[in-house]
């Protein structure tokens, strides 16, 4: 089903600046226009393509035919590139899947290495970024594992550090007889949010079985470092994030010499891959630099 690359254009500047009247203005158009271009490409699906709002957003559909959009406007960039054509309309959009850990200390170089893209940063665990590949809501993600999702290209990066650490202070508050099952079960956890499984995963590891302790839920990756500073609870940090406090006496290891290695993927939509093949290049620069190689 061929769609109008003017429809097309329309969705994904609402999405943009969510709102119709900052996409006319990019667009050059009128509102008016805009609208109906969205209804003319809604009619054309079959189904509603945004949720009106401030801002607005879209709709499951809307989000696949933004991502399509997204998809057309990166193989036209490269089509371009190849043929040296004169005239193009610069950057391109790609949404990514990124988890909020690889973010805070390492794809921010990747993203610096790439002029020609725009990016559009979907944030979540680590555990969960590939489900976004999966539904078809993005280009290409950072994932844990190497199992390649269905239809994409996967690339290994390299293990993510984590060390789990808490305050002196709080080391001597809840661990004063030492790091075990029972002080564990009791003492505070900072959780990023419900998905994140690392403190638990740790735990198992050292001691065979899960707990669930009480837990402070802390989406932040700085704050995350931040708050186990402060003595609120212990959880695992990135060991980028958290090599000066350690050196500096403000954490400690819970147990030393127990740190959690997650291996990282990239992962890419086969039908783009050629097309992002300069990000993706980049993303494999930037993991050299800063994950554990094996």
């Amino acid at each position: 089903m061929l769609l109008d690359p003017n429809h097309l254009a329309a969705l994904s500047a609402i999405l943009r600046h969510g709102s119709f009247d900052a996409a006319a203005t990019e667009l050059s158009v009128t509102p008016s226009a805009i609208s109906q271009r969205i209804k003319s490409l809604e009619d054309r699906i079959g189904a509603a393509l945004i949720t009106r709002g401030a801002p607005c957003t879209a709709t499951p559909a809307g989000l696949r035919i933004a991502r399509y959009a997204e998809d057309i406007g990166l193989l036209e960039a490269q089509l371009a590139r190849e043929l040296a054509l004169e005239g193009t309309s610069g950057p391109t959009q790609v949404r990514i899947a990124i988890p909020a850990d690889s973010l805070a200390t390492w794809f921010i170089a990747a993203m610096a290495q790439t002029d020609e893209l725009l990016f559009d940063l979907v944030i979540d665990d680590q555990d969960h970024s590939a489900d976004w590949l999966r539904r078809g809501e993005v280009s290409a993600a950072v994932t844990t594992g190497g199992q390649p999702v269905s239809g994409c290209d996967a690339h290994p990066l390299g293990d993510f550090r984590y060390i789990p650490t808490a305050s002196p202070g709080f080391m001597h508050k809840w661990f004063r007889d030492g790091v075990t099952k029972s002080s564990l079960a009791i003492a505070p956890c900072l959780t990023f949010n419900q998905k994140d499984g690392l403190q638990k995963a740790w735990f198992a590891r050292e001691f065979g079985h899960y707990i669930s302790p009480p837990s402070h839920f802390l989406p932040s990756s700085h704050g995350f470092v931040d708050a186990a500073i402060a003595g609120i609870g212990w959880g695992m940090n990135p060991i980028e994030l958290v090599q000066k406090p350690l050196a500096d006496g403000l954490l400690c290891p819970l147990i030393p010499d127990t740190p959690l290695d997650v291996p990282l993927t990239w992962q890419v939509g086969r039908v783009l891959s050629s097309a992002l093949s300069p990000l993706t290049a980049a993303v494999k620069r930037a993991a050299v630099d800063a994950l554990i190689q094996r």
